[in-house]
């Protein structure tokens, strides 16, 4: 009777994580379902590990944090926990590599493998990372501001996948200019305040609110559309250097118009 009380009491996580064993053991006899079902507990356990370990950096600080601590919030053992994870610094890598590499995997991917034209790709780009910010708000928040507190190679890390990010909306930004759909400004400051504005979700929007994460995030894309686009009745005639003079020169005349009257 007491190990079936004791049983009864274990949470969801913990049933999760102790079925995800049976399922390694059993996973050669049964074919392939039950190595789908166990990768599927685990990305349930993990998710709910980042989110736990979040929160609790959050209120207690990373050096007041254990992995106790986590393990009990998630309702699993401690032994349980190091199945997935086995420090806390462990841990931490793989917040901020989940939160720094997964939009720009994503990035990469879209630009690398689409027909897109710039406005298109610029539009895919800020859904993607407005739409990340929106619903790990709390991952980002932690991220920004335990930036002191990171190690040398995370700090790196970190550092270099900003970069990339930056870089590669900068680069649509060129595109879309040369192929005369943007405005000539600079493309790092543009890919800048595009960025920053999709950062800043993070901090001001709030799930189950009065807005909700499509609706949003579709007017931030068409936001940062707005700011750089051509109006659509100048755009180049053709294409090429000599299209762009063309263009280049009408600006011209229409600013002397503007400095005689």
């Amino acid at each position: 009777m007491a190990a079936m009380t004791n049983g009864s009491r274990r949470t969801p996580a913990r049933r999760k994580a102790e079925s995800s064993s049976r399922a390694r053991r059993d996973g050669a006899a049964d074919g392939d379902k039950p190595a789908r079902a166990s990768t599927a507990r685990r990305e349930l356990v993990e998710n709910e590990m980042y989110e736990q370990a979040t929160r609790l950096f959050a209120e207690r600080g990373f050096a007041g944090t254990s992995l106790q601590d986590i393990a009990d919030a998630i309702g699993i053992t401690r032994p349980a926990l190091y199945y997935y994870v086995k420090s806390k610094d462990e841990l931490l890598a793989k917040l901020v590599t989940e939160v720094t590499d997964g939009p720009l995997n994503e990035l990469k991917e879209l630009v690398a493998h689409t027909d897109l034209d710039p406005v298109g790709q610029l539009r895919a780009l800020v859904e993607i990372i407005v739409r990340r910010r929106a619903t790990q708000p709390a991952r980002f928040r932690l991220l920004i501001r335990s930036e002191a507190e990171l190690p040398d190679e995370l700090t790196a890390a970190y550092d270099d996948s900003r970069r990339a990010v930056l870089k590669t909306i900068a680069e649509v930004v060129e595109d879309g200019i040369r192929a005369g759909q943007f405005r000539p400004v600079d493309a790092r400051v543009a890919a800048l305040g595009v960025l920053g504005m999709c950062n800043w979700v993070a901090w001001w929007f709030h799930p189950g609110g009065r807005d909700d994460v499509e609706t949003v995030t579709g007017q931030l894309a068409e936001m940062a559309i707005a700011a750089l686009r051509r109006p659509d009745h100048h755009t180049l005639d053709g294409e090429g250097p000599e299209a762009a003079l063309k263009m280049l020169r009408q600006d011209l005349d229409h600013l002397e118009r503007l400095l005689k009257g």
